[in-house]
């Protein structure tokens, strides 16, 4: 089957558009068993149609598909892999960050202490969960069941979606920078074994938070950066409108960030992405999950010390 690119300046709603509407012809022909056979070649024809679409996507769109608002986050994740799930709340210090959710998880049978960042769909949700961008509580809450995971030998797992820490000034006033350098630190030195997974968006520092890990796995529109296209539009052109330029400058996107070393597995997504079937995205993540634990179970504590450090000690390294 021939594959056509993406056209480059089409906008990811554009893309999706006659998706849609293909998807919702389909669904108006589930009601009626006669029209099996018009179902199944319209499916045919959505299944090519996503193919073919989404095999170019430039940089930018992967970074706007890593933000969709239909896209599966943290919990919804947890509740489709996880056997069991039992919440964790507070970092014993100030209070209770909704954008950061931990606590004990049963994968396969296997236990884990989880940690996510949180984003909210309707408005209520996104002003509980900040948007997905936690406080200095939140991460301090994050490092809390890290060490608890720590003194009990549980592995733990890290979800990453987020556009960055907090920026406000409560959050600075309580110590921003200082709660996600002390996280940087205390990761590098757990002596159990840490996987993260960037499901949606990675950004900045407040991903790095949750990201310091024996495995970094990565969805395959999930996007993982220092800053934000807008942001480095704004900085490097002063004009947010260059965004589209600095996805691609930033190198952000799976399949980049893969060839430098910064992750180890790309997880794939079904056709169109996972907001077109959580279910089928929550399955590709915890086969990638369970593989990256098991490949680690061997190793004691000085090993995943010494394998973590040299990861990351050779990240930017340039050969002769």
């Amino acid at each position: 089957m021939s594959v056509k690119p993406a056209p480059q300046a089409a906008d990811l709603s554009e893309l999706e558009k006659p998706i849609l509407e293909l998807e919702a012809q389909i669904r108006t022909l589930e009601v009626d068993p006669g029209r099996s056979k018009e179902r199944e070649k319209l499916q045919r024809k959505l299944d090519k149609m996503k193919a073919e679409v989404f095999a170019g996507i430039t940089d930018w769109q992967r970074a706007q598909l890593a933000r969709h608002p239909r896209r599966p986050y943290t919990l919804d994740y947890i509740e489709r892999i996880c056997d069991r799930f039992e919440e964790i709340h507070g970092d014993r210090a100030f209070g209770d960050d909704s954008a950061i959710v931990g606590g004990l998880g049963w994968i396969g049978g296997q236990p884990l202490m989880i940690i996510g960042q949180q984003k909210g769909r309707d408005t209520k949700q996104k002003i509980l969960r900040n948007f997905g961008m936690p406080r200095p509580e939140g991460y301090r809450k994050a490092l809390r069941l890290m060490k608890l995971a720590e003194k009990f030998r549980r592995p733990i797992l890290t979800l990453i979606d987020t556009p960055g820490a907090y920026p406000g000034v409560d959050a600075e006033e309580r110590g921003q920078a200082e709660a996600i350098a002390r996280n940087l630190l205390e990761m590098a030195k757990l002596k159990v074994q840490v996987v993260a997974a960037v499901i949606g968006e990675g950004g900045s520092g407040g991903a790095l938070a949750l990201g310091v890990a024996d495995r970094l796995l990565m969805m395959e529109y999930a996007t993982y950066s220092v800053i934000t296209p807008e942001g480095c539009a704004s900085i490097l052109w002063k004009d947010a409108g260059q965004a589209p330029q600095a996805a691609a400058a930033l190198r952000l996107t799976a399949p980049h960030l893969r060839e430098l070393g910064v992750i180890d597995t790309i997880i794939p997504e079904p056709p169109g992405g996972a907001q077109m079937d959580w279910d089928g995205a929550a399955q590709n993540l915890k086969q990638a999950v369970l593989q990256a634990f098991a490949e680690l179970a061997s190793a004691g504590p000085e090993e995943l010390l010494e394998t973590r450090y040299q990861k990351y000690a050779k990240m930017g390294s340039v050969g002769s």
